[in-house]
């Protein structure tokens, strides 16, 4: 069964509503017919109307970068999922290496994050990876596995349809350093039989499990060939209008 591939962008820090807007304005005509691949994009809190408002009409969903897990109470600075959907997202990140490395993100917090995600019809796009120690010390394999058991924990593959899951090896992110289409497809590997173990081999099968970690327009059309790869997570790279095409129509 072909999976559809989805090419996410995750802004991080960057961009104001009216940047978000100009960025609108010049991808849409890019992208325009172009319905091989889903294609989301999450800029920060504070551009999602603008982004939400640019990309009406068009085949472009927009997320956000993280989401807590109640839906409303004394938690200053969070944002909830029937926050998100209200504004009309559909795609929300969860457990960014990035939110794990700097912000205190768990494999726990991550469970809760996604169960919340889904309850509310957000399709989730969890994040696993391991850093460069982990890599050189052989322990990829151990660290996917406890990423991918704990936040599939006590979550049915009914509940679960949405999924999908974001293979960054750290050592990839902003470095410049890109894992080899083969590493990247091994790891997927580790991770789909991970979702058949907790969701049963139809779930495993159907699942899309993207690459992140410095993919850029040089080296997106080798990874994407690969067939356990059904999209990418692209960080610097979505900034640019250009660029970020350039990676959609690999």
């Amino acid at each position: 069964m072909a999976r559809k591939k989805l090419i996410a962008a995750n802004w991080k820090m960057y961009k104001n509503p009216e940047q978000s807007k100009q960025f609108f304005t010049d991808f849409l005509p890019m992208v325009q017919g172009h319905d091989r691949d889903e294609i989301v994009v999450c800029p920060p809190y504070v551009n999602l109307h603008a982004a939400l408002e640019a990309a009406k009409g068009s085949q472009v969903a927009i997320g956000a970068q993280d989401v807590y897990w109640k839906e409303e109470g004394a938690f200053t600075g969070e944002i909830s999922s029937t926050m998100l959907v209200a504004v009309g997202c559909t795609h929300v990140i969860i457990g960014h290496s990035e939110r794990r490395q700097y912000f205190g993100e768990t494999d726990d917090s991550v469970n809760l994050k996604l169960k919340a995600a889904l309850e509310h019809g957000l399709t989730p796009i969890v994040c696993v990876g391991e850093v460069l120690e982990e890599r050189e010390a052989g322990l990829t394999e151990d660290v996917l596995r406890r990423q991918c058991v704990r936040a599939f924990n006590a979550l049915s593959a009914r509940k679960a349809a949405k999924l999908v899951i974001a293979y960054e090896p750290v050592w990839a992110i902003g470095t410049g350093k890109t894992a080899t289409p083969q590493m990247a497809s091994d790891a997927h590997v580790i991770i789909r039989a991970e979702a058949a173990k907790a969701f049963g081999d139809d779930f495993a099968a159907a699942l899309r499990i993207l690459y992140g970690g410095s993919v850029k327009p040089d080296n997106a059309h080798a990874l994407m060939a690969e067939d356990e790869i059904d999209g990418a997570l692209v960080g610097g790279a979505s900034l640019d209008p250009k660029s970020f095409t350039a990676i959609v129509k690999y």
